[in-house]
């Protein structure tokens, strides 16, 4: 079958590899439709390996080279033995976080934190820029008709947005600045927007603020041409906002974060940071703010995002700046999103070859 393997740094090869054979005891075949290259595909493109495993993984045994896609939706073609609840012709959405369930943190079911923690599509056997791929029954969520197979493969990226949105506790009525509008952040306007706060969203990038803007959520600020700090401030009489995503993993715009956020109020860390940024904690004292960190999201969130998308409140669709067939996954797909002078922000690949 084909499928885009990750082999080294700058080394993904779209080639012929084994399909898989027979299913496990909890085990589902599937046949992916769409799958998105995420942040973590293309840093472990431009320098991995990082957190695909060089040496076999202490959960499951997986080396490199690896078949890449952890955001994707697919057929179900074949259920293994033990599997209940999914059956042949089903559309389903995959949850990719692999865990142990007996460490410290899977027994506080806080499976996300997993010791041992895994993915598919990263450090796994399979993945969804594939052909078929293999992954247990427990990992996945049916679609309702209402939500479109594209859609399936935005629920993980729309997941680890809503995290980030809900550690910052907004609230209806809130005031809220999202900071970098890449897919993360441009998925963040739209879940706080659904919620019913008032956003803001800081961005350097043309491309990123074009999107930005049309998703119509709210008010598009270039950090290059104002002091966004101040900017925040005028617009909230002086206060600053509510809560801050910061979904650039960039410094400066942490940095913009805390001196956006109003007194006692809250900043979550959801883009991450590729080298240590310098803040200045006693902003957090003297102004009582909330900074916390956020790593993916809950194991069981699926079927909440999922009802979301379907009830039209969470448009995930929106960021989708172009789809691919898998061939083009390089040159279209990880050099583009790379190049300083790219032209997208989002990504899908089409599993099936078209």
């Amino acid at each position: 079958m084909k499928a885009a393997v990750f082999h080294g740094a700058k080394d993904i090869r779209v080639e012929d590899v084994a399909a898989p054979a027979e299913l496990g005891v909890g085990d589902v075949l599937l046949k992916p439709y769409w799958c998105g290259i995420c942040g973590t595909d293309l840093h472990e493109y431009a320098m991995g390996p990082i957190v695909t495993p060089a040496t076999p993984h202490p959960l499951n045994g997986s080396v490199l080279p690896q078949i890449l896609g952890h955001e994707f939706s697919a057929e179900v073609m074949k259920v293994g033995p033990g599997v209940v609840g999914i059956t042949a012709g089903q559309r389903v959405s995959v949850m990719p976080l692999l865990y142990c369930g007996t460490c410290y943190y899977c027994r506080r079911s806080l499976n996300h934190l997993c010791q041992s923690m895994a993915c598919v599509g990263l450090s796994f056997q399979w993945g969804g820029i594939a052909e078929f791929a293999v992954v247990p029954a427990s990992h996945l969520s049916v679609l309702p008709d209402e939500v479109s197979d594209l859609q399936g493969a935005l629920v993980e990226p729309g997941a680890v947005a809503a995290y980030g949105v809900d550690t910052a506790q907004v609230r209806p009525g809130d005031t809220v600045l999202i900071t970098g509008a890449g897919p993360i952040g441009a998925l963040a306007s739209l879940y706080a927007a659904s919620i019913g706060a008032r956003v803001f969203i800081s961005e350097l990038n043309p491309t990123r603020a074009a999107l930005a803007r049309s998703l119509d959520v709210g008010e598009v600020l270039d950090p290059s041409a104002i002091d966004v700090s101040a900017w925040i401030k005028d617009a909230t009489e002086g206060i600053g906002v509510d809560a801050v995503i910061e979904c650039s993993g960039n410094e400066r715009a942490l940095q913009t974060a805390l001196t956006s956020v109003r007194s006692a109020g809250r900043i979550s860390q959801t883009g991450l940071h590729t080298r240590a940024a310098s803040i200045d904690p006693m902003i957090l004292s003297e102004h009582d703010i909330t900074l916390s960190g956020t790593w993916c999201y809950p194991v069981t969130d699926w079927p909440r995002i999922i009802d979301l998308i379907a009830r039209g409140r969470y448009p995930v669709e929106k960021v989708v700046s172009a789809t691919i067939a898998i061939d083009d996954v390089v040159e279209h797909g990880f050099e583009t999103l790379l190049s300083p002078t790219g032209d997208q922000v989002k990504v899908l690949v089409n599993a099936r070859g078209k």
